[in-house]
């Protein structure tokens, strides 16, 4: 029954032997041996081919991770040619300041002796970022649920479009548009708003006008195309699997949105948030235009006054000196270094949720 295996006479002993190409064991790699006359020859028995070829050693996968390597290094070293820039034209300034440069919420770094201090202005800018975020997160996901899982699909993309036309607006346009048409509802707003909630120490007493509140309404704005567009395109991520099974499982569409939208696109929400935030931390023109340029700290956000510290480079730099305009420089490193710690820490802020989502995978 069956093939057997060929045998061959051996000259020394008259017996017979199985054929050297069935004592290989299965899967052994060829090899060169001497067989009957022909050394040297390459022995292809039932063992398989030969060694891999050989990579090359200058292909286009090394030149593409090259390329990207240099690219991620020239970011960091251009982050660092900013940070060395600006303490070098920095220090000088702060060397001729009597005042001090966290606490003193003056700024008159043109006069003899110049004393001036950042406090102000970066309360200032914190504040009216996180009131706009306050405001602009909860409308901007509202709107990006309706347009991945309500809307048709024809109307979610055409609504979408439009959202993101805002993006193209420049800022001088939302920044003339507050101060000139924008500051009158505002106003009444604020005197509403300390009518009834006087009580609350962000809404006290007048004048009402250019302020925080209007700055932060026009900042909401800028950055609503922003967080609706990436949040929208993390919602449409997310698998039609676990949508479908909590429908399933008898779930309302709200109730799938909540227990397998929201939790799936998390992450993706988080770093949107933060670009917004990034966006409203380093505007300027808006500000200028809708702040009024004060320097104190208050919490009365309806009252008119406030700065931040890109407003206050575009509103004093024209008319600073030498130690002015390093004062200027100073503050941009203070809102440089206040922009690397939100991104920081919205990076981190990522990794742990992807760890904790990998992990419970």
């Amino acid at each position: 029954m069956g093939d057997t295996p060929q045998r061959s006479a051996h000259a020394g002993t008259g017996g017979t032997r199985v054929a050297t190409s069935h004592e290989r064991p299965a899967g052994a790699s060829a090899r060169v041996a001497e067989t009957s006359g022909n050394p040297g020859t390459t022995d292809n028995g039932l063992g398989g081919g030969g060694a891999l070829p050989r990579a090359r050693a200058f292909g286009a996968e090394r030149a593409f991770r090259g390329l990207t390597l240099a690219a991620g290094t020239a970011v960091l070293v251009i982050i660092a040619a900013i940070a060395i820039f600006l303490i070098a034209r920095a220090v000088p300034a702060l060397r001729a300041n009597t005042e001090s440069f966290w606490t003193y919420e003056g700024w008159f770094p043109n006069e003899n002796p110049p004393k001036f201090g950042i406090g102000a202005l970066a309360f200032g800018t914190v504040l009216s970022s996180a009131l706009a975020l306050l405001m602009a997160v909860p409308v901007a996901l509202g709107i990006a649920l309706y347009l991945s899982h309500y809307a048709p699909r024809r109307l979610g993309n055409g609504l979408g479009f439009l959202i993101d036309l805002l993006a193209a607006v420049p800022s001088v346009v939302f920044g003339l548009w507050g101060r000139d048409y924008f500051a009158k509802p505002v106003a009444d707003l604020s005197a509403w708003l300390h009518e009834y909630f006087g009580w609350i120490p962000i809404f006290g007493e007048g004048p009402y006008g250019s302020s925080i509140l209007l700055g932060s309404v026009v900042l909401a704005i800028m950055v609503l195309p922003i967080v609706t567009s990436l949040s929208r395109e993390v919602f449409r991520q997310t698998p039609t699997a676990n949508e479908e099974a909590a429908l399933a499982l008898g779930a309302t569409r709200w109730e799938m949105v909540r227990t397998a939208v929201l939790p799936y696109g998390r992450p993706g929400v988080i770093a949107a948030v933060m670009l917004g935030l990034g966006r409203a931390l380093g505007e300027t023109i808006a500000l200028a235009l809708t702040l009024g340029s004060t320097y104190a700290i208050s919490f009365n956000i309806l009252q008119s006054g406030g700065n931040s510290i890109a407003a206050n480079i575009a509103n004093r730099f024209a008319e600073a000196n030498d130690t002015g305009r390093g004062a200027l420089i100073a503050s941009g490193l203070v809102l440089f270094a206040i922009t690397l710690i939100v991104n920081i820490t919205a990076r981190a802020i990522i990794y742990r949720r992807r760890e904790f989502t990998e992990s419970a995978a």
